[in-house]
């Protein structure tokens, strides 16, 4: 069975420059460069914006394998990386990686959680620690997106990528058992309580009897204080 490729057509481009660059984009087309392992060296080709858009407006993106048709000749390619105006977002330039159907490549697969945690059952919290995954797969296996299930996560642990089963064809190759997701527990308000205050042989709060005293004891002081230059000022003088 032959690897299912999308279609697109691209010049061989022989200018090369700003100025050339310039005058390529005019007319309707974007510089663009294949490279590859198996290419002698990369391979500069013209391509048109609106069907390369075209041409990856499927459900796997970039990922998705093209059928580069180049002078009659057809070469498989991915769309590797491209380069937008920062103000119009126009295409600028296009990279194409040259991929063969017998060789993995490595691509970007987004990684997608699914099933509800035991933990968040029990009012824990579910944290997504990777959105994708750096993956190598050969070009016709390559997967819209993979799958984690993390029914079984309870409060406190963790999944894994060695915990993660990938599709057929798709490896990781990373010697760090790295996290994809964890399961933490909610964090508790923590509510202060006022004890309550005593309550003396009067029905008052003794602490607020004891202001209170505290208060009329300073009054009484103050009033003393007071009348003693009063008593001085209305006593006779001794003659």
């Amino acid at each position: 069975m032959s690897l299912e490729t999308r279609p697109l057509n691209a010049k061989i481009r022989t200018g090369a420059g700003k100025g050339f660059a310039r005058r390529t984009r005019a007319a309707g087309l974007v510089p663009a460069v294949v490279y590859g392992p198996h290419l002698e060296k990369p391979l500069n080709i013209a391509v048109d914006a609106k069907e390369t858009k075209a041409a990856i407006r499927t459900p796997k993106h970039m990922n998705t394998v093209l059928g580069l048709n180049v002078d009659g000749k057809q070469i498989t390619v991915l769309l590797k990386e491209f380069q937008l105006d920062p103000v119009s977002k126009e295409l600028l330039h296009v990279d194409f990686i040259d991929v063969r159907e017998n060789e993995q490549v490595k691509v970007k697969i987004p990684l997608v959680l699914v099933g509800k945690a035991e933990g968040v059952t029990n009012g824990g919290i579910l944290s997504q620690i990777r959105r994708d995954l750096e993956v190598w797969s050969l070009p016709g296996a390559i997967p819209e997106k993979i799958e984690a299930d993390v029914t079984a996560l309870k409060i406190a642990s963790s999944l894994h990528i060695n915990e993660v089963k990938l599709p057929a064809g798709v490896t990781v190759k990373s010697s760090h058992n790295f996290t994809i997701a964890v399961v933490t527990a909610p964090e508790v308000e923590k509510v202060v309580e006022t004890a309550a205050a005593a309550v003396g042989a009067d029905g008052k709060p003794v602490a607020a009897a004891a202001a209170a005293g505290d208060a009329k004891a300073g009054d009484a002081k103050a009033a003393d204080g007071k009348a003693a230059p009063a008593a001085a000022a209305k006593a006779p003088a001794k003659k």
